[in-house]
């Protein structure tokens, strides 16, 4: 393949297999796309068929630390477009278009739901749960097969936490929040630097510099004090003018020594 991604590359959430996967014409797009998505170095998100401009073929794909450059879209659809027009999965004129997640991104695999646990989420289930399709919350964690999520549209009668099947899950999606959106901002702001660097267009960090790890929150931590120590100890109180009246006077400060 051409242009794969430079630097070392994730091999396991490389080659993880996605948990939510298309049907009928998307499914054989799929077919081909993914070997060669993996061959570059890339992971495939998601395909989506539409009549949009007749026929558009919209293939989801990023980076396995979840960033996608605009030199990525473009390496991709210098080497797709040929195998696509060997393989003719599609019975039609098509458009291609090749595009980042992006922030409000789907989540097909179990490597998504765990990076982005404590964002707000829109899931609809292919089986229904407790006889409900769609639900809305936070994503708690990740246990076994199943994510739970605390909701924030449950009725009185329902439970606020539960567990969802993850191959159950017909649709997950983000919910556009300001914390998301800092966060998606981190994430690219560190793969473009790491692209420069691989590049050579800029200097790689120092030996000591610790490598931020994108699929962890940056936000600052709280500073703890601990209890019962002060900052300093008051130099101006009633007990020091007393006793600065009292060796004005000619009194012995009987706290101080001979």
């Amino acid at each position: 393949m051409t242009d794969p991604i430079a630097g070392t590359v994730d091999t396991d959430l490389l080659a993880e297999p996605r948990l939510v996967v298309e049907p009928g014409m998307a499914a054989r797009v799929s077919a081909v796309a993914g070997p060669v998505l993996q061959g570059m170095g890339y992971r495939l998100v998601r395909i989506k068929i539409s009549g949009e401009s007749g026929c558009t073929v919209q293939i989801m794909a990023e980076r396995p630390d979840g960033s996608m450059l605009i030199d990525d879209c473009e390496a991709i659809s210098r080497a797709l477009s040929p195998v696509l027009d060997i393989a003719d999965p599609i019975d039609r004129a098509y458009r291609l278009e090749i595009s980042s997640p992006g922030i409000d991104r789907p989540l097909v695999r179990r490597s998504d739901f765990e990076r982005y646990a404590g964002h707000l989420v829109k899931i609809e289930m292919a089986v229904a749960h407790q006889g409900r399709k769609r639900f809305r919350g936070t994503l708690n964690s990740v246990e076994g097969d199943a994510v739970r999520l605390h909701r924030d549209d449950a009725r009185t009668d329902e439970d606020t936490d539960i567990a969802l099947v993850m191959e159950d899950i017909a649709d997950a999606r983000l919910v556009l929040t300001d914390e998301l959106i800092a966060e998606s901002m981190r994430r690219g702001k560190a793969a473009e630097r790491e692209l420069r660097q691989n590049l050579g267009l800029e200097p790689p960090p120092p030996s000591h510099a610790r490598k931020s790890d994108p699929t962890k929150s940056n936000k600052p931590k709280p500073k703890h004090k601990p209890e019962g120590v002060r900052k300093g100890a008051p130099k101006n109180t009633k007990e020091h003018r007393l006793a600065a009246a009292r060796r004005r006077a000619g009194h012995i400060d009987p706290t101080e020594g001979d």
